[in-house]
């Protein structure tokens, strides 16, 4: 099934051809109809979709287009505040939780013009890399039902590759929106640390939360991420990507990134970087710096929870919860030393960068390809060994802030999807974005 992207519906809304609520209609369908398989949504919000896409509908028609966004169904991960619709973290917790305001992101996106479909499926609280583990019950892959979908937005790369929504919001702390989007077929963006706004949304660990698009291609993703960080015209991410590519230097750190990979991913791998050279890059064998330990996640995290954990810890998936609990012994001298071990971090990638030379990063996004989900079920202990691997390659670019994107690069011989992860200094948001759209034009030529 060949779906649209968001720059072709949205080109078809503002020549009339086609109707916001047609694309909203249509994607409502897909919802009902994968629904039960996939488990992608956790709340769907139809009739507000229906009264949404009537407004776009009739602006558009009064000459009122707002941009490529406007009138284009969308979908939000459940730890991303909507007034008035539950925003639940896929937790018993917040199972009933209605905000009064809207996240930042949600903002932007209103303003826009985009149409919200509803809440995506996830990881509970975002604290793992399969979406196997949500009170609402587990993601599926859309490529193959009985595979992990990746975590922890899950449920919104499911979403996206199904065709139940042309492009969704979600959330990276370790690879949470890169990670699901390699193992679905789609691309996931985590920009520069705070370069688009977690303001409302339920964090996991403020130090390291990032939220970005994903999408079915990159140009889609530059047209979410203008939409999230105001940029317009020539400066925009949308025009940028479509620049003559200039010659660049791609570094590729075997050392940790490449170790151990599934023998198709590394064939798929290998190809890509070739595919790369076409391009007119310089391959650069490279080393990068080990990254700091988990402290300060396991210890912000625990802050965050650290009232409910006393007063309800019934309400927790048990891991979930002895996870979150790791954080509660850690002192504020120890706090205090891992956050001055990120600053360090940060700040040293920025040299290391510059030392090598190099433009950009080039790794796997994953290691492995999606796993079977019955035996990570059947014995919980092997779950978070593999959430592990899946998340190895993408958590340093989390601790570094640095932006990072995931685009397809191949299939296993089974048809699961292979991810290449692209990324680059701090504030290269929009370079990390047109080589992966050149890569992308390359690919599909």
């Amino acid at each position: 099934m060949t779906l649209r992207s968001i720059a072709e519906a949205s080109k078809r809304v503002q020549s009339r051809e086609i109707s916001p609520v047609e694309l909203t209609r249509e994607c409502l369908e897909v919802i009902e109809r994968l629904g039960p398989a996939l488990n992608a949504f956790i709340t769907i919000t139809a009739a507000s979709a229906t009264t949404e896409a009537e407004q776009a509908e009739r602006e558009i028609l009064a000459g009122s287009w707002r941009g490529p966004l406007h009138g284009i169904p969308l979908g939000l991960k459940d730890l991303i505040d909507t007034a008035g619709v539950r925003t639940t973290a896929g937790s018993a917790i917040f199972k009933d939780r209605v905000p009064t305001e809207d996240a930042a992101v949600v903002t932007k996106l209103r303003t826009a013009g985009a149409i919200f479909l509803g809440k995506q499926n996830l990881h509970e609280f975002a604290y793992g890399g399969s979406s196997l583990i949500s009170h609402f019950g587990p993601v599926r892959n859309p490529v193959n039902p009985e595979f992990v979908a990746g975590g922890s937005s899950g449920g919104s790369a499911a979403a996206v590759a199904s065709g139940m929504c042309f492009g969704a919001i979600g959330t990276d702390t370790a690879g949470s929106i890169r990670e699901p989007a390699a193992l679905c077929g789609v691309v996931g963006f985590k920009p520069t640390y705070a370069l688009v706004s977690t303001a409302g949304i339920i964090p996991l660990s403020v130090s390291l939360d990032h939220a970005g698009p994903i999408a079915r291609t990159v140009e889609d993703t530059a047209i979410l991420l203008d939409a999230l960080t105001g940029n317009a015209g020539e400066l925009s991410y949308r025009a940028t990507i479509k620049k003559d590519l200039k010659r660049f230097v791609a570094g590729v750190p075997r050392e940790f990134f490449f170790a151990g990979l599934d023998a198709e991913v590394e064939l798929a791998l290998d190809q890509a970087i070739n595919q790369l050279v076409r391009l007119g890059a310089e391959i650069r064998e490279i080393e990068l710096p080990e990254i700091p330990d988990r402290t300060l996640q396991s210890v912000e995290a625990y802050q965050y929870h650290r009232e409910m954990v006393a007063r309800s810890p019934e309400l927790y998936d048990p891991e979930r919860l002895r996870r979150i609990r790791t954080g509660e012994n850690v002192s504020p001298a120890a706090h205090e030393t891992a956050l001055q071990e990120q600053r360090k971090s940060r700040s040293g990638i920025v040299d290391v960068i510059k030392e090598i030379a190099v433009d950009f990063i080039i790794t796997p996004t994953v290691p492995i390809p999606a796993p079977r989900i019955a035996p990570l079920l059947e014995d919980r202990s092997r779950l978070r060994p593999v959430e592990l691997l899946l998340l190895r390659n993408t958590r340093p670019m989390n601790v570094w802030g640095l932006p990072a994107i995931s685009v397809p690069c191949g299939l296993t011989s089974a048809g699961l999807p292979i991810g290449l992860q692209i990324s680059g200094a701090p504030g290269r948001d929009a370079e990390v974005l047109q080589i992966a759209y050149a890569f992308e034009q390359l690919r599909t030529s």
